[in-house]
């Protein structure tokens, strides 16, 4: 097949690699986001997709938005037989779905109808969901809601980060699009998505996951992993932002000094090798924090040289 490749980040790559290697396909060009200003300079940079595309001497086109443009007249002058989508972070308006003459399919990191949006892992994550997975589907005009072609499902472990679980799904969900492209050739029709089970999965902004420090240890765990490695889980720390990127919720059996043990919402505990947060249940523990304008740190390193006394707290 001739096909029309759009992503965006790395979770995107092995997707794209892999239909360039397949002597069955042709990626005839890519569609990502224009470079973006990184780094302490601000000097723009194509993003992984696109220096992948590059590299490859793939032809390249750069659009924030496709509705309308040169972006879109360069899509649609495509010939190609179908379009695969894996994080491209934009919407294809109704008159380009059609263009590619099977349409296009889409790479989701959720088991939908749970979980349509643009942070399907983080949500899902947060939400304290056991399982988590992907789907191809066929893009129609309504958010992810087009008819599933294949799917496939892993457990979300105890302490798994939202990062993660992405980096996994992007290894291990790839060849549902190699044979879903075997099942268009085939005629294979996709399967409607159930009508119940719907959630949404918006994307997550800083404002969202500011912890709230009287909930319960595994509430915040939850949110700590979802939110890792971006944007992080934050709460302030002497009116500055204080992020917490990994912590462990205490198991049966676990003895803690009788500081840990009574430490009250928010409260900071440090003992030789280990940094403890008091919440609205048990005491959680802080294996990774960023203090504002420092690295990332783990957190007895970080307490070590913070000068933790029993009114540190986090707010």
């Amino acid at each position: 097949m001739r096909l029309l490749f759009a992503g965006t980040p790395d979770v995107a790559v092995p997707t794209l690699t892999a239909l360039v290697a397949n002597p069955g396909h042709e990626v005839v060009a890519v569609l990502t986001r224009p470079d973006a200003a990184v780094g302490r300079h601000r000097s723009a940079r194509p993003c992984p997709v696109a220096k992948v595309g590059e590299e490859l001497a793939i032809p390249v086109i750069k659009a924030t938005s496709v509705k309308s443009g040169e972006g879109h007249d360069a899509v649609a002058s495509l010939d190609v037989d179908a379009a695969v989508v894996v994080a491209y972070g934009g919407l294809i308006p109704v008159d380009l779905l059609s263009t590619p003459r099977h349409g296009w399919i889409n790479l989701h990191f959720s088991l939908l109808p749970r979980w349509r949006g643009a942070a399907p892992v983080q949500r899902a994550i947060m939400a304290g969901d056991e399982e988590a997975g992907a789907c191809v589907f066929q893009l129609v005009e309504s958010l992810d809601a087009g008819p599933v072609y294949r799917s496939m499902m892993v457990p979300i472990g105890s302490t798994t980060t939202a990062g993660e679980l992405l980096d996994e799904l992007a290894r291990t969900a790839t060849p549902l699009v190699i044979d879903t492209l075997k099942d268009i050739e085939a005629g294979v029709e996709p399967t409607p998505q159930s009508v119940e089970g719907v959630t949404i999965a918006p994307q997550i902004h800083p404002g969202d996951v500011r912890i709230a420090v009287t909930s319960a240890a595994e509430e915040i765990d939850h949110l700590v992993r979802g939110a890792s490695p971006a944007p992080g889980a934050w709460a302030e720390l002497n009116d500055k932002r204080f992020k917490i990127l990994r912590t462990r919720c205490l198991e049966a059996g676990d003895r803690v000094p009788s500081t840990v043990a009574t430490a009250q919402p928010g409260q900071l505990v440090a003992t030789r090798k280990q940094l403890f947060l008091g919440t609205g249940s048990q005491p959680l523990e802080l294996l990774q924090v960023q203090a504002f304008g420092k690295k990332v740190m783990s957190g007895a390193d970080w307490a070590r040289g913070a000068d933790i006394d029993a009114g540190t707290r986090l707010r």
